[in-house]
């Protein structure tokens, strides 16, 4: 396992301007996997000038878009051929359970690069007919510098999200991971290189959000941000870019209803509220964290996701029987079980889990919990958590659903879990989200856009238009005809 610890600038490593460094931690252990170089304002400074002076070089500003596609094909190609090492080097890093990062997270990464390889040569333009002699076309160029701010839970794979489609279009692009977790994503800055991606244009400089986040954001050089992380610095990512009137995307926090309907295929909703809150040890975004069950069934339902729960191994995240791996640090472990007892404060019935538990005397581990006769009001049932803890509260009718599935400020995802069609077509146009499974959950592909409503964001991640909309300016162009 090849741990990177410098900074990645310019296509090479360096050291930090100041020489800080920070810890990075194993959350299986505790222990310090590698200490860190420390990006601040100047190393920002230096990165964005590398990525300037790439954007406008010929090397990468004149390059064709079928060599450009041919550049992240190749780069999904190394991602493919190094997979087990950046898996080994995501499961140390995050916590996650190593099936999670290789069979999931990594092959995901792969398909992400290569998707939007294949739209690099598809981006275009359009003729418009206007008025008078005139030929008008317009013109899909890239922004410019993006600064990308990517969170802790799917390190490589928020990269991806972002680097991919910026490359497609002929973006350069500053990469700032989560200061928990930034070595996969200096990793990808080094096989970019290797896949021939001109110096420059990725650069990757981990450090802390008041630093190193706020240099890239405030930045004049910087022309657009796109930022993954949670409301409360979302909304001061848009206040500092204003400076500057950045393009901005946001992709925020959620607090996901997952609703089951009393005619649905009771195992099967089981089974999908159990992934939607406990995959990724609840550290997702969309986790559906708000479960709604119909009252005629809700006790049964209880019993069951308890029953699930408490068969969720809690363990090593490498051995291959663990299926609930460790929470990333001790300040988000004290952050989960801050809320358990939160929960049982304010009445909510605890049915099982919310212990902390250890590995061999070792890490950041919680069980995998439920709670019962949650309310609306209770804060478990307002704010993310970021952890596997699910909030399952009961409804009356579809009216009922839909108004408690709405009762939130946030609007990042839902699912809903019924045999009729048309219950499930009300519920996916009434519900106030960017993502609405039905009788399923936790899906994504890199051709479905993926984003919030309210205060989950704006902006939208993956897709052919997320792209454009994130990542290219339209240039309108007017010619007259006339002598």
């Amino acid at each position: 396992m090849q741990i990177p610890t410098r900074l990645w600038i310019g296509g090479e490593w360096v050291d930090s301007d100041e020489g800080s460094t920070f810890p990075v931690r194993n959350p299986a252990s505790g222990d310090v996997l590698a200490e860190v170089q420390e990006a601040r304002a100047a190393d920002v400074d230096r990165a964005v000038a590398a990525a300037r002076a790439a954007f406008v070089a010929s090397e990468w500003r004149d390059i064709g878009p079928h060599e450009r596609s041919a550049l992240l094909w190749r780069l999904a190609d190394l991602i493919e051929a190094n997979a087990d090492e950046l898996a080994t080097i995501e499961t140390h890093d995050n916590g996650k359970p190593y099936f999670e990062a290789r069979r999931i997270d990594l092959p995901s990464v792969v398909e992400n690069f290569r998707y939007f390889a294949g739209m690099a040569d598809k981006i275009h333009g359009a003729t418009i007919p206007v008025s008078g002699p005139f030929l008008n076309y317009t013109l899909r160029e890239p922004v410019g510098v993006v600064g990308a701010i990517i969170p802790w839970n799917f390190p490589l794979s928020q990269a991806a999200w972002k680097v991919a489609p910026a490359l497609a279009c002929g973006n350069a692009v500053v990469l700032k991971p989560a200061e928990q977790t930034p070595l996969t994503a200096l990793r990808l800055g080094e096989l970019a290189t290797q896949a021939g991606v001109p110096p420059g244009v990725l650069n990757v400089v981990p450090g802390f959000g008041e630093t190193a986040g706020a240099a890239l954001v405030r930045h004049p050089g910087v022309d657009a941000i796109a930022f993954t992380g949670s409301t409360p610095v979302g909304k001061t990512v848009m206040r500092e870019a204003s400076e500057t009137l950045k393009k901005v995307s946001l992709e925020l926090g959620g607090k996901s209803p997952n609703v089951v309907f009393a005619d649905a295929d009771l195992k099967a909703a089981v089974r999908g509220a159990s992934t939607g809150i406990f995959y990724g040890k609840g550290e997702v975004c969309a986790a559906g964290s708000r479960i709604l069950v119909e009252r005629s069934i809700y006790d049964d339902f209880v019993g069951e996701l308890a029953s699930r729960a408490e068969s969720m191994t809690v363990g090593d995240p490498m051995e291959k029987t663990t299926r609930l791996g460790a929470i990333v640090s001790e300040e988000q472990l004290e952050r989960v079980l801050s809320y358990v007892e939160a929960g049982k404060s304010e009445g909510a019935r605890l049915v099982t889990g919310g212990e902390r538990t250890d590995v061999n005397g070792k890490g950041y581990f919680v069980t995998a919990t439920v709670f019962a006769d949650v309310e609306s009001t209770m804060r478990i049932a307002q704010e993310e958590i970021f952890g596997p803890v699910a909030a399952v509260m009961p409804f009356e009718d579809v009216d009922d659903a839909i108004a408690k599935a709405n009762d939130t400020i946030y609007g990042l995802a839902a699912g809903v879990w019924t045999r009729d069609v048309g219950k499930a077509h009300r519920f996916a146009r009434e519900v106030q989200a960017g993502t609405v499974w039905i009788n399923t959950y936790n899906r994504y592909d890199s051709a479905s856009p993926f984003g919030g409503y309210k205060q989950s964001g704006f902006s939208r991640d993956l897709g052919y238009e997320a792209a454009l909309d994130k990542y290219t300016q339209t240039k309108s162009v007017w010619v007259a005809l006339d002598d």
